[in-house]
Protein backbone atom coordinates (compact mmCIF):
# COMPACT_ATOMS: atom_id res chain seq x y z
CA UNK A 1 0.00 0.00 0.00
CA UNK A 2 1.05 3.54 -0.59
CA UNK A 3 1.49 5.66 2.50
CA UNK A 4 0.55 9.32 2.25
CA UNK A 5 2.88 11.59 4.13
CA UNK A 6 1.86 14.71 6.00
CA UNK A 7 3.63 16.87 3.41
CA UNK A 8 1.59 15.30 0.61
CA UNK A 9 -1.62 16.00 2.54
CA UNK A 10 -0.65 19.66 2.92
CA UNK A 11 0.16 19.97 -0.76
CA UNK A 12 -3.15 18.37 -1.71
CA UNK A 13 -4.99 20.71 0.67
CA UNK A 14 -3.20 23.74 -0.77
CA UNK A 15 -4.13 22.72 -4.32
CA UNK A 16 -7.72 22.17 -3.20
CA UNK A 17 -7.92 25.61 -1.63
CA UNK A 18 -6.43 27.29 -4.71
CA UNK A 19 -8.90 25.39 -6.90
CA UNK A 20 -11.85 26.54 -4.77
CA UNK A 21 -10.66 30.16 -4.79
CA UNK A 22 -10.34 30.13 -8.60
CA UNK A 23 -13.75 28.47 -8.92
CA UNK A 24 -15.41 31.11 -6.72
CA UNK A 25 -13.66 33.86 -8.70
CA UNK A 26 -14.92 32.44 -12.00
CA UNK A 27 -18.46 32.15 -10.63
CA UNK A 28 -18.42 35.77 -9.44
CA UNK A 29 -17.17 36.96 -12.83
CA UNK A 30 -19.84 34.89 -14.61
CA UNK A 31 -22.58 36.44 -12.47
CA UNK A 32 -21.27 39.94 -13.16
CA UNK A 33 -21.08 39.20 -16.87
CA UNK A 34 -24.69 38.02 -16.89
CA UNK A 35 -25.81 41.18 -15.08
CA UNK A 36 -23.86 43.38 -17.51
CA UNK A 37 -25.38 41.60 -20.50
CA UNK A 38 -28.90 42.18 -19.12
CA UNK A 39 -28.14 45.87 -18.54
CA UNK A 40 -26.69 46.21 -22.04
CA UNK A 41 -29.81 44.63 -23.55
CA UNK A 42 -31.98 47.05 -21.57
CA UNK A 43 -29.95 50.07 -22.68
CA UNK A 44 -29.97 48.89 -26.30
CA UNK A 45 -33.74 48.62 -26.16
CA UNK A 46 -34.05 52.13 -24.73
CA UNK A 47 -31.84 53.56 -27.48
CA UNK A 48 -33.83 51.70 -30.14
CA UNK A 49 -37.12 53.05 -28.75
CA UNK A 50 -35.76 56.59 -28.61
CA UNK A 51 -34.52 56.41 -32.20
CA UNK A 52 -37.89 55.09 -33.39
CA UNK A 53 -39.72 57.87 -31.52
CA UNK A 54 -37.41 60.51 -33.04
CA UNK A 55 -37.91 59.08 -36.52
CA UNK A 56 -41.69 59.34 -36.12
CA UNK A 57 -41.49 62.95 -34.91
CA UNK A 58 -39.30 64.16 -37.75
CA UNK A 59 -40.89 66.20 -40.46
CA UNK A 60 -40.61 64.84 -43.97
CA UNK A 61 -38.92 67.47 -46.13
CA UNK A 62 -38.51 67.04 -49.89
CA UNK A 63 -34.94 67.37 -51.08
CA UNK A 64 -34.04 68.85 -54.45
Amino acid sequence: MLAVTAAEKYVAAAYGIVFLVVLVYVLIIALKLGRLERELDELTGRVRQRREAEAQRREQVPVG
